[in-house]
């Protein structure tokens, strides 16, 4: 299988549910994801446009804490992608898929989203983190 044949197979999951509490103010009404760099950009934009330069158009971001900011974000901001290519930025927020508890971590954010990973039916699933700040590709 050629490079591109496996980035059109692949999702890309950016856990994007975290509180950020050392951050203190600045994650007092937002997730970590959310908080604001350079003006306009927000931490989310990272592991995004890596996922974009590295030609992956299938992404699902895993919220959780405090996610709205963010979500109006990733909406506002990530909405080029064409479905009619199955290329996508979807939401997938903490729904209790699995019992009564939210996310207890990064395997666990994984776990309770198995069925909709599943459901993308993608063969290579990449496990990004929301909230850090990098250049990949």
């Amino acid at each position: 299988m050629d490079l591109n044949t496996a980035r059109m197979k692949t999702l890309a999951l950016v856990l994007a549910g975290g509180r950020g509490s050392r951050l203190k103010d600045l994650t007092d009404h937002r997730s970590k994801p959310a908080v604001p760099i350079a003006g306009k950009y927000k931490i989310i934009d990272f592991p995004l446009s890596n996922c974009i330069n590295s030609g992956i158009r299938k992404m699902a971001v895993l919220t959780q804490y405090r996610s709205h900011t963010l979500n109006q974000h990733v909406q506002r901001g990530w909405n080029f992608l064409r479905s009619d290519f199955n290329e996508f930025i979807e939401l997938w927020p903490a729904q209790q898929q699995t019992g009564e508890e939210w996310y207890r971590g990064t395997a666990d954010a994984v776990y309770q989203n198995l069925k909709m990973i599943k459901a993308t039916d993608s063969e290579y699933v990449v496990i990004l983190a929301g909230d850090h700040v990098y250049k990949q590709d």
